[in-house]
């Protein structure tokens, strides 16, 4: 098989792909025939063919996709009017606390953010793929260790964490603004407080983490907050 044909094989396999395909994927199209190498360089001339159209060929965390560019999202969206869910600006600054210091237990969260969080922001997140229990700290009750998923980058459409935007420089919602999330417009515990995960993070960012075992997460998590209401009031260590 020559190249123009392998390319041809890789875009129509891509193209018809609900999900990011991986590199091991793609080769078992060819029956491993091809090497690494020579697939990565082929879906680079695929992507530079693709490079004046509304679509791109992106590598993310889960693989290699098909997407359509960001000028074409005004468009596209005449097509699907809904609104994406909106999230509370609690979920927003504990999805940012995990994915720029994961792990984390909620016990960290809860340091950074200055309050209690509620049991409905951790679980928002996880039905929604973006984190997951990958461990426990080896500490009084082990609590769960957090962090984010592989859906969670390809959702944002990055290749890796050290893709993320400068945390410094941004709000943590903004931050995560790939994700066609925005604070909740709904009243919310937290949304009139001004509370600034992003300059939490900076100033702590020298702060070391303590030892942490990444043992396997069990089938049931254990629930250390009963309480699903994220309250008002400051917490205090």
């Amino acid at each position: 098989m020559n190249t123009h044909e392998a390319k041809l094989v890789l875009e129509t396999a891509l193209l018809c792909a609900p999900q990011p395909v991986p590199l091991s994927a793609l080769r078992g199209l060819f029956a491993d025939a091809l090497e690494p190498a020579e697939i990565r360089a082929i879906l680079q001339e695929l992507a530079q063919d693709w490079a004046e159209r509304g679509m791109e060929l992106v590598s993310l965390a889960g693989g290699w996709r098909f997407q359509s560019r960001a000028s074409m999202r005004p468009y596209l969206e005449r097509m699907h009017p809904e609104k994406p869910p909106r999230y509370s600006r609690a979920v927003l600054e504990t999805l940012a606390i995990i994915a720029y210091r994961q792990p984390v237990t909620r016990g960290d969260i809860e340091d950074i953010r200055g309050v209690s969080v509620s049991t409905q922001v951790v679980r928002a997140l996880e039905d929604r793929g973006w984190i997951e229990a990958i461990g426990h700290r080896e500490a009084p009750g082990r609590p769960t260790l957090f962090g984010t998923t592989r859906q969670f980058l390809d959702d944002l459409g990055l290749p890796a964490l050290d893709a993320l935007p400068e945390l410094e420089a941004v709000d943590p919602a903004k931050a995560l603004a790939g994700l066609d999330l925005a604070a909740s417009d709904l009243p919310d515990a937290q949304a009139d407080a001004d509370i600034s995960a992003t300059a939490e993070l900076a100033a702590d960012a020298n702060t070391p983490e303590p030892p942490a075992s990444h043992t396997q997460a069990p089938d049931a998590l254990p629930d250390p907050d009963s309480n699903d209401q994220e309250p008002e009031t400051s917490h205090t260590p």
